[in-house]
Order: C-alpha cells, then sequence, then structure tokens
C-alpha cells in the first residue's frame, strides 16, 4: 500500500509476543496520565496484536474503544487477546478509514507514525476526526536515544542497522523527537509532548529482561536478514552485537527515551 511503509518488524509470532512484552513492561511507563472519561468515543489507530488495547480499556473504562488496523492477522490475535464487547474492531487504511469526521472525542496513535513515509500527512487526515476540542495522544520511541554500558561499537552497529533499514523502508526509527513539530505543522493546538525514560539495571531485573532483552534486543536482532541482505554489516559483526546487547541485559545498565506528545484538535 502506497500510504504506508512496510512494518519492518514483520508480523511473525515472535514480533507479536515481543509487542506484547513491550506493552506490559511499560505500561505505567507510556499510560500514565491518560485516561478518558466515561461515554467518550477513543479511536486507537494502528492497534496491531492489541498489546496497548488492555491498557487503554483499564485506565478508561467507561470509554467507548473503537481500535483500527490495517492487518487482518494482526486483528485476529487481537480479537483473541482482548475479548472485551467495549471494542469495536476494524480493518482499514489509516488513508481511508471508515468514519464520519468530527466522530470521536480522543485519538490514540501508538508507534504507528514511525512507520509512515508521510506522518504530517496522517496527522492532518486524523485530525478531521475529532470533534472540537477532542485531543491525540502520540507515543513513539527514539532508537538514537539508546546507550548502554559495557560500551559496544558491535552493538550499536546492529542499533544503526535497524535505523538504516526502516529509513529504507520510508519509516522513520528517531520520529519521538519530531513529535513536537510534527503535531504543530499538521495545526493541532496546545501541543506538550515530554520524554518517557526507561533505565534498566540488575536493580531492575523486570525492566532489564522486559525491556533490553525481550523488547529491544528482539527488535534490533528482527532485522539481521535484511542488514545482512543489504551489506549493512557482516554476519560475525551482527552476532557479536546482539550477543553484547544481551550481555547489557545479564549486567550492564541500559537507557532509552520514548516521547508522549497531547495535542488539541486543529483549528
Amino acid at each position: 500500500m502506497d500510504t504506508v511503509s512496510t512494518y519492518v518488524h514483520g508480523y511473525s509470532e515472535v514480533e507479536a509476543r515481543r509487542l506484547g512484552d513491550q506493552a506490559d513492561t511499560l505500561a505505567e511507563l507510556l499510560h500514565a496520565g491518560t485516561a478518558y472519561s466515561a461515554g467518550s468515543r477513543v479511536l486507537e489507530v494502528g492497534c496491531g496484536v492489541g498489546a496497548q488495547t488492555p491498557h487503554l480499556l483499564a485506565a478508561s473504562p467507561g470509554a467507548d474503544l473503537v481500535a483500527v488496523d490495517i492487518s487482518e492477522d494482526s486483528l485476529a490475535q487481537a480479537r483473541a487477546r482482548v475479548n472485551d464487547p467495549r471494542v469495536q474492531w476494524h480493518r482499514a487504511d489509516l488513508f481511508a478509514l471508515p468514519f464520519a469526521e468530527a466522530s470521536f472525542d480522543h485519538l490514540f496513535v501508538c508507534f504507528v507514525l514511525e512507520h509512515l513515509p508521510d506522518p504530517e500527512k496522517a496527522l492532518l487526515r486524523l485530525g478531521k476526526l475529532l470533534r472540537p476540542g477532542g485531543t491525540i495522544t502520540v507515543i513513539e520511541g527514539d532508537h538514537g536515544s539508546a546507550f548502554f554500558h559495557p560500551r559496544s561499537d558491535f552493538a550499536q552497529a546492529a542499533i544503526d542497522c535497524l535505523i538504516r533499514v526502516q529509513a529504507a523502508a520510508d519509516g522513520d526509527a528517531l520520529i519521538g523527537r519530531r513529535l513536537q513539530p510534527l503535531l504543530t505543522g499538521a495545526g493541532y493546538r496546545d501541543v506538550v509532548a515530554r520524554p518517557r525514560t526507561v533505565y534498566a539495571d540488575p536493580t531492575r531485573p523486570d525492566l532489564a529482561e522486559g525491556f533490553t532483552r525481550r523488547t529491544f534486543t528482539a527488535m534490533v536482532d528482527a532485522v539481521r536478514d535484511d542488514a545482512l541482505a543489504a551489506g549493512l554489516i557482516t554476519r560475525a559483526d551482527w552476532d557479536r552485537g546482539i550477543a553484547d546487547l544481551r550481555r547489557v541485559a545479564d549486567e550492564g545498565t541500559f537507557h532509552y527515551v520514548f516521547f508522549k506528545a497531547q495535542a488539541v484538535r486543529p483549528g
């Protein structure tokens, strides 16, 4: 589809588990401050396998949630994961959503813009779905924010491969730092973007395992074949880089920044 870049992480069972691990490990960090009033109509854009959906429902038990994704396979997994009558599921392209203008009170967009060739155009289109005074919440990572100890040039090279593979697919793995100007450029009002920092070390084993190993390292390792096929790195250097990232999860420190932005309907 020409409006959406390739989802570089793939649609495997491994990726579905990674998304679930990420959502559950970071639920408090990412969802804090996001709650919708009873009776609100909320659109979750790009719900994928439904990893974030249970956390939206838990924080806003009285809201009506509509979840949409372009992948039927992902939606099937989402329905199996979230068996809740409060959710309506729809398969649709973000640029051809089957909803009337001004039909939602709130939009929730998590880990979607990074995969789009024109995220500002997407934000403009989505803004039309909001009622006057309605809000949008956007969450994205920024792979350029990752730093760790012990330092490893091989691990950094593997991370850089992920960034380059995503760029080749018309995505942007560094989009977190752009949320404020993107929303402002799309005409949204009262834009507030703030960092949400993950820090893991041996005193925080849940984060070291759930984020450093099962989320971030797994995400990097998923583009191994693409990176090797493109000649971005040698097989030996890749294997060394992933091994070093796993060692960081075992005994080192890891730092990463997500960005969460909230804004009011354009106009």
